[in-house]
């Protein structure tokens, strides 16, 4: 299997854990990391970390897009890089011991016409040159690229014959859901911003989920917070849990669960227990890092298709898998 990754806005991520985040204060960091950043960044090197081969394609500015580049040359993961005047964004966060996390997210450079062509030109290329089962889209769009851009890919490789998952919020879902994505990938806020209206419950997001099927959406995989994780398909809804003993940074794990998801072959319920237990696994992890095959155990998700619909749903991680 081969997973080809777009990322049009990644990130180098760097992550200091402090003892307790003081506003106006020198603060002290015991740990910190750089990371390659950015959603479908993040799906890949937890592909990677899964054994399946995965190409990333990114737009890469100056020495931080330079560092970004040679950061998952070291991972063992294909880059494929469309070269842009502005420079790669850097990320900050700030984790707290009880996984409490503050984000500070840069803008990201500003990609002109001949920029946005590039990369899909370039993604459309190594689909075909890798014969890439699955092609990710993943994150927001960077300044210059039009709500419509993920539509156009999505597009472009459903007509080549590569099956899609697309992780994103805001206009660029709603308009991509028509071009009919096999799966997408939204949180609570991103499922509700989608409909609409508020999501109370496990029930509310089934419909929610119901209606972005109806738009185009093959699949939804949907992360509740410390709720639990969803998945509705045309079998179905599924419903999944996994236990978590302490959260350490949950940046990247909805990355995590969705590269599971994939990897197990993308529908029905077994894949949907792989996507709770990497997730899980991930929040347990510092800073933005991938769980490996051996940090994943599947057999503490809890499974069920009686869903129990009226369970509130949760914005919190803290206990459970997002």
């Amino acid at each position: 299997m081969t997973v080809l990754t777009v990322t049009p806005n990644p990130s180098l991520d760097r992550t200091y854990e402090i003892p307790v985040l003081g506003r106006g204060n020198v603060l002290r960091a015991g740990g910190d990391r750089v990371d390659p950043g950015g959603k479908g960044v993040n799906v890949s090197r937890a592909v990677a970390a899964a054994g399946h081969r995965t190409v990333a394609v990114l737009p890469l500015g100056g020495p931080e897009g330079a560092l970004l580049a040679q950061l998952l040359g070291d991972l063992g993961i294909d880059v494929a890089g469309v070269p842009v005047r502005g420079s790669t964004r850097v990320n900050i966060s700030l984790a707290e011991p009880d996984g409490t996390l503050t984000k500070v997210n840069a803008a990201g450079p500003d990609l002109d016409g001949d920029e946005s062509r590039a990369l899909l030109d370039t993604v459309a290329a190594e689909a075909l040159s890798h014969h890439a089962s699955w092609l990710v889209c993943c994150g927001s769009l960077p300044r210059g690229l039009d709500d419509q851009w993920y539509a156009a890919l999505v597009t472009r490789a459903r007509s080549a014959g590569v099956r899609v998952a697309l992780d994103t919020s805001g206009p660029p879902l709603r308009a991509a859901l028509a071009a009919r994505p096999d799966v997408v990938k939204p949180n609570t806020d991103e499922l509700a911003e989608a409909v609409g209206r508020p999501l109370a419950t496990v029930g509310d997001a089934i419909k929610a989920a119901e209606d972005l099927r109806e738009a185009g959406a093959g699949a939804v995989l949907a992360s509740l917070g410390a709720t639990g994780q969803l998945l509705v398909d045309t079998t179905g809804a599924y419903f999944a849990t996994a236990p978590v003993a302490s959260v350490r940074s949950d940046v990247g794990a909805g990355d995590a669960s969705l590269a599971g998801f994939l990897a197990a072959g993308g529908a029905r319920a077994e894949a949907l227990v792989s996507a709770v237990a990497h997730g899980a696994a991930a929040v347990q992890l510092p800073g933005s890092q991938m769980p490996s095959p051996d940090d994943v155990r599947p057999e503490t998700v809890t499974l069920t298709t009686h869903v129990p619909l009226d369970l509130p749903l949760s914005h919190n991680v803290n206990g459970a898998v997002r």
